[in-house]
């Protein structure tokens, strides 16, 4: 009798990786062209990328973690001219994950003071909008309005990726308007 594990290593050396082979079928979600609808208004209205800074000013990570999926091969984003940038001094848009506690309130202020004009300010998530299950603890100070002007809210907890792309397309199209 062989062994399970001798079992299932024969059996992988047999069948060879389980990767995808070939081209990947169209997405159906239509996140692609969600994220080409993006870039092309990033650069109609800026003439260049979009450069986010991300701000965690208190949040549990769930946020992030969808950033982090928004950035990663499936949505690839610099490809389409979305990057994210380590300075705020390089930024277009500050994006706010978390419920501001009272630790961040004043880092916050400052990334919001150094970041040059035209700034824009998304909160990401319920607990940005006005600390969502944190509110009214000792250590949240309130939501992202209350310390910097927002110009969008991205609801969700968390926000799908997809969710995020069409925010940044709102969010550019609104003040394209302006």
């Amino acid at each position: 009798m062989i062994p399970p594990i001798a079992h299932i290593l024969f059996r992988n050396l047999v069948r060879g990786p389980a990767t995808i082979r070939g081209t990947l079928p169209p997405d159906p979600d239509g996140v692609a062209e969600l994220a080409q609808a993006v870039g092309s208004e990033a650069r109609a209205r800026l003439g260049r990328s979009l450069s986010i800074r991300a701000v965690d000013a208190g949040s549990c990570n769930g946020c992030e973690l969808e950033l982090h999926a928004v950035n990663n091969p499936v949505y690839d984003l610099e490809r389409f001219g979305i990057r994210f940038v380590a300075s705020p001094r390089h930024a277009d848009v500050l994006l706010v994950t978390g419920p501001v506690t009272r630790n961040m309130e004043e880092a916050l202020t400052r990334t919001y003071d150094a970041a040059p004009s035209p700034k824009w300010v998304v909160a990401l998530g319920d607990c940005a909008r006005d600390g969502g299950c944190f509110a009214g603890t000792y250590a949240v100070a309130s939501g992202v309005h209350n310390v910097v002007p927002v110009d969008l809210h991205i609801p969700g907890c968390p926000p799908a990726p997809k969710q995020i792309l069409t925010g940044l397309l709102a969010l550019l199209q609104t003040v394209a308007k302006r």
